[in-house]
């Protein structure tokens, strides 16, 4: 067991305690490319001795030795004390890491909540051009059953991360918040933000268009389980609420502050180039009807780990949402 003189970001061992140094008695935890800048201890040889939650399947890492190979989650602060459950997940404590994170936030609530997550997520943000873009894509929204492909958000299909571009069979990147609501094109800012931009079908892509989010309407082409109408789309079920939480994010992080509109969120689907996206009280909805999945999670730890070093805050905490909106 190595404690220094490290070759590589690759790989760590959790023990139960730090005076533990039998290797039989840790786990083996693999490194994958999204979290090895926050987490490998050639980089991070600090980290050696702190406490780490590690989200995922476990396997054997090598015979006979039990281990990770693929997590989904990985950030520090205290680990489960509970043992594994009989499908090998290993389950986080409900205390989190990101308390720090959002520390400034504490015991807030309403307009005071929402100026103390503005400030939190607009500080120390690393900005990336449109072009960048689409590697980030590539490794936020990665099929987690497939390395090789990318999940589209609203027709959940799951496609070769190659095919990116704007012809027939192609996937692009969808705004989310339509970038229209505000006229912010896709100069490095909000039309770059990794929070609202997902992959998707070009032809789905041209579907949805600029509209808002409301429930009913026709099914649509290309996309089962999505509806739309002439002013409004209703994304599947499984990502109503990644929908929602992004929209809000949105609402909090982009306040007129700077050189970009303020964002807000209101009830109307009849909102053009205002910087206004609606409908509020579905998005609520939304957002209480689908909680953050394991998928949604491990993309905004990517984002905050590896590209932006901001979090989407309603991924963390949803129950924020009923207090600022």
């Amino acid at each position: 067991m190595r404690f220094s003189g490290f070759s590589g970001d690759t790989a760590l061992a959790l023990a139960d305690s730090k005076s533990e140094t039998g290797t039989a008695n840790m786990l083996y935890v693999q490194i994958t490319t999204a979290y090895r800048a926050s987490f490998g201890l050639l980089t991070n040889p600090s980290l050696i001795g702190k406490q780490l939650t590690v989200t995922g399947t476990l396997t054997a890492y090598f015979s006979p030795h039990a281990g990770l190979k693929s997590p989904t989650a990985m950030t520090l602060g205290a680990s489960s004390t509970t043992s594994p459950t009989a499908t090998g997940t290993v389950t986080p404590t409900a205390s989190s890491s990101t308390d720090a994170y959002y520390a400034a936030a504490s015991g807030k609530s309403g307009a005071a909540l929402k100026a103390a997550l503005h400030t939190i997520i607009s500080t120390g943000v690393t900005k990336i051009s449109y072009d960048a873009v689409w590697d980030a894509l590539k490794v936020t929204d990665q099929d987690p059953a497939n390395s090789s492909n990318v999940i589209l958000i609203y027709s959940g299909i799951s496609r070769s991360k190659t095919l990116n571009g704007g012809d027939s069979g192609d996937w692009n990147r969808e705004h989310v918040w339509a970038k229209s609501h505000g006229d912010f094109g896709t100069a490095t800012g909000p039309g770059t933000d990794l929070h609202h931009l997902r992959p998707e079908d070009v032809a789905v892509n041209a579907l949805r268009d600029n509209k808002d989010f409301d429930t009913g309407g026709s099914a649509a082409t290309g996309a089962p389980g999505n509806y739309t109408d002439s002013d409004s789309w209703e994304p599947r079920n499984a990502v109503k609420g990644d929908v929602a939480r992004m929209i809000f994010y949105m609402a909090v992080r982009y306040e007129g502050d700077d050189s970009w509109p303020n964002l807000e969120v209101n009830d109307s689907v009849s909102n053009g180039t205002n910087p206004y996206l609606g409908r509020l009280s579905v998005l609520k909805l939304w957002n209480t009807q689908d909680p953050p999945d394991a998928f949604e999670k491990n993309r905004n730890q990517v984002i905050y780990a590896t590209y932006q070093h901001n979090r989407n805050p309603f991924i963390d905490h949803p129950e924020w949402v009923s207090s600022i909106f």
